[in-house]
């Protein structure tokens, strides 16, 4: 019994301990910011006390003038402002060193988010990586059609159109269409461009060519500029920012191993499912990110 008692007093604190180090930058934060405050309300109660302090200071520096000897004045008087800087600086002490603490307690926070920082970078670039390796072991064993399908989710299915032929007659028949998962994300990045989209047109060539100009001016604005985030692509496509966008997007540097040093939106013609169960015609577009380019923007 005293074993398990002490075993979940151990689990206990453990657990009290590891919250407390996950949560330190917060309470490292708030601790800094609080006793800002308190260094601020403290530095302002001395400073009330000062007056009594100079009236002191006068009144000594007055002695000095009309008591003491005319050889004796300057070690008087050096004594004197040392004694009065003494008393100031016991005044603002407590104040200067709270003021201290807390700034040290910001600064520690920063220093912990930092590092965490880099650890998630690394982190992400090194999941980004593998991703990558094994896309490109799928497309060199299946091919670019299967790798697609695995991402998206998407499946040929045999559906009935009606079509009106030359002589104005409607009739039926049979095509396969490549119908994807709409809740499938694809490298991460994929959006798909769909009738709820701001720039949808039902002319499917005048919304190809929409979709190239896009795609060539985002790369004029990349070799531009240097660097862009996917969230200025998402925003040329009608499509909401999201937080990976933020820090995901291209490097114009072909150099770099991992960066193409173009963007290339990978059009493809799907259909959706919709509420009534019929197919609904998209285009996935899947972007060839760079992955995290934060760090490297300059």
């Amino acid at each position: 019994m005293k074993n398990e008692i002490v075993t979940k007093l151990n689990k206990g604190l453990t657990s009290v301990g590891y919250t407390l180090k996950k949560h330190s930058p917060e309470i490292l934060a708030g601790a800094g910011a609080t006793g800002i405050v308190i260094a601020t309300v403290m530095a302002c109660k001395a400073t009330l006390k000062l007056t009594g302090i100079l009236d002191e200071h006068k009144e000594a520096m007055e002695q000095v003038r009309t008591q003491v000897p005319e050889e004796e004045v300057k070690k008087a008087t050096v004594s004197t402002y040392a004694r009065t800087g003494l008393q100031v600086v016991k005044l603002y002490a407590p104040a200067a060193t709270v003021g201290v603490l807390s700034l040290g307690s910001i600064l520690a926070s920063n220093d912990i988010l930092r590092k965490r920082n880099v650890a998630l970078t690394a982190a992400y670039a090194a999941v980004d990586k593998s991703y990558k390796e094994y896309r490109e072991r799928v497309i060199k064993r299946f091919g670019e059609e299967v790798d697609y399908q695995l991402r998206t989710g998407a499946e040929v299915k045999e559906v009935e159109e009606t079509v009106t032929d030359e002589k104005g007659k409607e009739k039926k028949v049979k095509k396969k269409i490549n119908v994807a998962d709409p809740n499938a994300t694809g490298s991460g990045y994929m959006k798909y461009f769909t009738r709820s989209n701001p720039y949808w047109e039902e002319d499917s060539q005048y919304l190809e060519m929409f979709l190239r100009a896009q795609q060539n001016f985002a790369n004029d604005k990349l070799h531009a500029e240097g660097h862009l985030t996917l969230n200025q692509v998402y925003q040329m496509l009608g499509f909401k920012d999201t937080k990976d966008g933020m820090i995901a997007g291209w490097i114009d540097d072909r150099n770099h191993p991992d960066s193409d040093g173009y963007i290339e939106f990978d059009v493809k013609e799907v259909y959706l499912p919709d509420e009534n169960g019929n197919y609904q015609k998209a285009y996935s577009i899947d972007f060839n990110v760079d992955g995290n380019i934060y760090d490297r923007m300059v």
